[in-house]
This record gives C-alpha cells, structure tokens and sequence, in this order.
C-alpha cells in the first residue's frame, strides 16, 4: 500500500485536530478546576487570590473577583458607617446629661458652698447614667466577644423541643403557641448548643414581644444538604424602613431594647459558617432563616 502525499497531509491533519482538541479539554479541565476553586474562595470570603493574567478566561475571572472585593468593601463601609453612628448617638445622650448637669451644679455653688440645686438629685441622674453608660459598654463587649463555638453533633427534634420547653411558660403567659415542624426525621447539625439557643430563644421572645399568636419553627435539607431552619410568626411585621437595619449592632426599634440580639445571632452564625437572614415580615408573616452548612 503506497502512500501518497495526500495521505499524509490527512494524517497530520487529523493528529492536529486530535491535538488541539485534547489541549482544549485539559485547559476546559484546568479552567473548571480554577473556577471551583474560586467559587470556594468567594463562599468562604476569601478574596485574596488572582490568576495569571496571561489569558482571557483568567482575566474574566480576576474581573469577577475585583467586582465582589469592591461590593464587599462598600458593604463593610457601610456596616461600619451605621455602627459608628449608632455608637455615637448611644454615648452622646448619656455623656451630654452628665456634663450639662455637672456644669450648672458647679455654677450653682456660692462661696460658702450652698447651692440653689438639689445636689442629692442631681448626684443621683449622674449616677444613674453612669451605670447606663457602663451598661452599653458592657453589652457591647457582650457582641464582640463571642466566644468560639463548642460544636457537637445536635438532634434537631430533641434541641428544639428543648428550647420551646424552657420558653413555654413566657409563651404561654402571651397566650401563644411555639411549635416544631420538621419536614423530614433525623436532622441534625453540628453547632455549640448554648450560642444556638440564645438564637432561637431571641427569635422567641422577639416574636412574643411583637404580639405572634403562633411561631412556627421549620427545618430540611437543602440542595447541598445543607440544614436550612425557618422561624416565622404571625406578630406585627417590622417596619420597612428597619428590616434592612435590624441586624446592625445596637440598632433596635423598642423602648427597651439593646439592640444586639440579632447582631448577635449573625455573629454566632457566621463562627459557625452559617447564616441567618430576614425572608420576609410583612402583614401576614415574619420568617427569619438560619442556614447550616
């Protein structure tokens, strides 16, 4: 059999292809492996990573890594904007009594050291906005001293029925019902049960507060099975102009409030590389929902 030069153009013409074809799938190869691993960063917030710029899948990826480091430098901005004026406004209105009182009482005070004010009273507002002053700080330290989580493998059924059991007696007195739902057995999650349980007996009393009748707890698996847990009520919803400002440190839309307990949870949360967010709350419900991983 003769071969003719057609015949060896075809035959390096085939190995070419075959050549650039098997290139082409160990670049697709390195090309997913390169965006699994970025999908990774970007889930674990990890934005310290860039690819070689010496092509264009690499620098299309770099462009989406710029994109989100500059989303969550604005978000950080933004987050700290709103805890600092929080900050600002708590301290100012109980260091400006203090000083103003302080002032007009040693303006008060003749030369034989008698005074047109009650000095008694006036020692006493001191002193109690002192205390109050020392009492945000306290709670303040209270949120940025969250202890790391002592995880251990939880029963959800038996963890929730516990929680309902200890607020069973304020959610009665409410004359409301907290009950559990899971959508299949066996569910579990591997968390530090006492920072759990301050989640949920906040999103309790929290619902209780706002006057639900009914607070539904949830759970399933979700499609990365993941644990995806849902609270929700039927209480007054919260206003739209604060659902996006609740989580933020202090904030807080009652007379008596702190301020730091969903701050907290979503400190607790992200320890344990979960989430906790706000679905919805409207007239008909309120549903807050907290992702394990």
């Amino acid at each position: 059999m003769t071969f003719t030069v057609w015949h060896i153009v075809g035959v390096a013409v085939i190995a070419s292809i075959i050549a650039a074809l098997l290139a082409s799938v160990r670049t697709r190869r390195k090309d997913i492996r390169k965006v699994a691993y970025m999908m990774d960063a970007l889930e674990d917030g990890e934005l310290n990573f860039r690819f070689k710029d010496n092509n264009r899948f690499n620098r299309t990826l770099n462009r989406i890594r710029t994109i989100f480091e500059k989303q969550r430098q604005a978000h950080e901005q933004d987050s700290w904007t709103k805890l600092i004026r929080v900050l600002t406004h708590e301290i100012m209105n109980t260091v400006s009594p203090i000083a103003s009182l302080s002032d007009a009482m040693a303006k008060s005070v003749d030369e034989n050291g008698r005074s047109e004010l009650d000095i008694k009273a006036g020692l006493e507002t001191i002193s109690d906005s002192s205390k109050n002053l020392i009492d945000f700080v306290q709670t303040y330290r209270q949120l940025s001293g969250v202890a790391k989580p002592v995880r251990k493998a939880l029963e959800l059924q038996e963890f929730v029925d516990g929680v309902i059991a200890l607020n069973s007696e304020y959610t009665a007195s409410c004359g409301a019902v907290c009950s559990y739902r899971p959508e299949e057995p066996d569910l579990m999650v591997y968390a530090d049960e006492g920072q759990i349980s301050q989640i949920f007996i906040n999103l309790i009393k929290n619902a209780l507060q706002a006057g639900a009748r009914h607070i539904d707890i949830s759970a399933r698996m979700g499609k990365e099975d993941e644990v995806i847990i849902q609270v929700a009520n039927d209480g007054s919803p919260i206003p739209s102009e604060s659902q996006e400002q609740i989580f933020v440190p202090f904030y807080t839309t009652k007379k008596e409030g702190s301020g730091i307990g969903l701050a907290l949870a979503r400190q607790i949360m992200r320890n344990h590389n979960g989430t906790v967010d706000l679905l919805r709350s409207d007239a008909d419900q309120t549903v807050f929902q907290l992702v394990f991983r």
